[in-house]
């Protein structure tokens, strides 16, 4: 089966603004124990998120975990495929997807609505995927018979209580309604062209039931925190291993850019929704998830461990670039083009910017549409002979021409690392960081950087894409 990509241009009014990132190695989790019972026959469940690393591993979406004999959940299991199961004697079952679910470029809605009074077996949970009703296969819930869920124990988001089985991924418009087994439609709608997107819930959320946007960044378990329900239940989660920095503009309405952990050599692994790499080895390789064929755009990378490590435009199709920016050689002495020179003005530039460090930021402003290509260190921008330049000459060439077979051919960004057996680390940076900007810069709309985004370059997210891209 396939599913649309959210995350495009036409919204219909109705924006979200906010994301949670998890990241497995953190152990991150959102919990709420109910004060009293709920519903434990009808709720609905509603998510959006968007996957990043594929561990081959079960990532926990949301549920009630006591024990391994009885618990209630859905989570991604270890094919890739969803998995929805209650754990009780007098009421076991499993469901799986036949569908798998592995594109870390996609945002993916999902419904699981639990009515366990129905009559015919089929209906008493039904699973919904960008509104689709997906085909579910295994045991189902016997009539009238409860779930964990709305129990008065604990729930979380993001890991189960024994710490394992952590998603890793961004989630937003998370909600629960207690009492009430809902459609698709009430949560989202598909526009004009077919894709699926988010409306506004106006039903009601019954006792045990939440609404979580995401809009505070407080780690304390209230109305400014991470976990804030909003749906006038005040039923706020406990925040546990999650950070200010993990709220992000990388949303179901529009959708930013990362690694893309299936266009890789091994070597490498992947954190921080796919924007931080660490790589081993050398020739490994890893590409993003976007590649605009034209446009401006910004980006900035955070070199947390230089070593020999890499970082340069590559080419994808038929495009052709007239060389590789290595972020580091193998002396350490700084960033230069390799393999075939690179030429601005029929002259090759070699060294640019003097060298790299820890915790430096490389900045690259990429020009599609007159096919050239600019570069800063930490503020400051270089002319490609050892010289600085301030904004007013992006429009006079002082970057290096890129050579290009077709105007229509994409381009993406990769890394690799430059020597044999050493190691780099580096953060990407196209308007959602993991890590906190000292100054908070966009790009007129989008976007958080360190540094000012030059005039008429943007970041890279669908919602620019659709504009410029």
């Amino acid at each position: 089966m396939v599913f649309p990509i959210a995350g495009g241009n036409e919204s219909k009014g109705y924006e979200i603004s906010n994301s949670l990132r998890f990241n497995d190695g953190d152990s991150a989790r959102l919990s709420i124990t109910p004060s009293s019972e709920g519903n434990r026959k009808t709720h609905t469940f509603s998510t959006w998120v968007k996957r990043s690393n594929l561990t081959g591993g079960k990532q926990h979406l949301f549920g009630v975990y006591i024990d391994g004999n009885n618990h209630s959940l859905i989570r991604f299991d270890s094919g890739e495929n969803l998995d929805i199961r209650n754990n009780l004697s007098a009421n076991a079952y499993q469901l799986d997807t036949t569908a798998v679910f592995r594109d870390p470029s996609a945002w993916y809605h999902i419904v699981m609505a639990t009515d366990t009074t129905q009559s015919t077996a089929s209906d008493r949970i039904k699973l919904y995927i960008n509104g689709v009703q997906v085909t579910l296969s295994g045991s189902y819930p016997l009539q009238n018979n409860d779930t964990f869920i709305n129990d008065d124990a604990e729930h979380t988001l993001g890991e189960v209580s024994n710490d394992s089985e952590q998603f890793d991924g961004y989630m937003t418009e998370t909600h629960l309604v207690d009492g009430s087994a809902l459609a698709p439609t009430d949560f989202g709608e598909f526009d004009d062209n077919g894709v699926w997107i988010p409306i506004k819930y106006t039903g009601t959320y019954g006792t045990n039931g939440f609404y979580l946007e995401f809009q505070q960044t407080g780690t304390s378990q209230n109305s400014s925190g991470i976990g804030a329900d909003t749906s006038g239940n005040d039923n706020h989660f406990a925040v546990t291993n999650l950070a200010a920095t993990d709220i992000t503009e990388d949303t179901c309405t529009n959708n930013f850019c990362t690694w893309n952990p299936l266009d890789t050599h091994s070597g490498n692994t992947f954190s921080e929704g796919n924007l931080k790499v660490n790589g081993a080895g050398s020739a490994r390789l890893c590409s993003t998830t976007f590649a605009p064929s034209q446009g401006k755009w910004y980006q900035e990378f955070k070199l947390t461990d230089v070593n020999s490590g890499s970082i340069y435009n590559v080419e994808q199709g038929a495009l052709a670039l007239s060389g590789n920016l290595f972020v580091s050689g193998s002396d350490n002495t700084g960033i230069y083009f390799s393999g075939p020179n690179v030429y601005r003005n029929g002259s090759n530039q070699g060294d640019i910017t003097g060298g790299f460090s820890d915790d430096d930021i490389l900045q690259i402003a990429l020009d599609l549409d007159n096919n050239n290509v600019y570069y800063g260190k930490n503020g400051s921008w270089s002319d490609g002979v050892g010289g600085g330049f301030d904004q007013s000459d992006f429009s006079n060439a002082s970057g290096f021409a890129l050579t290009r077979t077709t105007s229509d051919n994409n381009i993406t960004f990769s890394t690799q690392n430059g020597a044999s057996g050493s190691t780099f680390e580096l953060i990407a940076n196209w308007g959602n960081p993991p890590y906190a900007v000292s100054s908070s810069n966009n790009d007129g709309k989008y976007g958080n950087f360190e540094y000012a985004v030059p005039s008429g370059y943007y970041a890279l997210c669908t919602k620019r894409l659709a504009e410029f891209g």
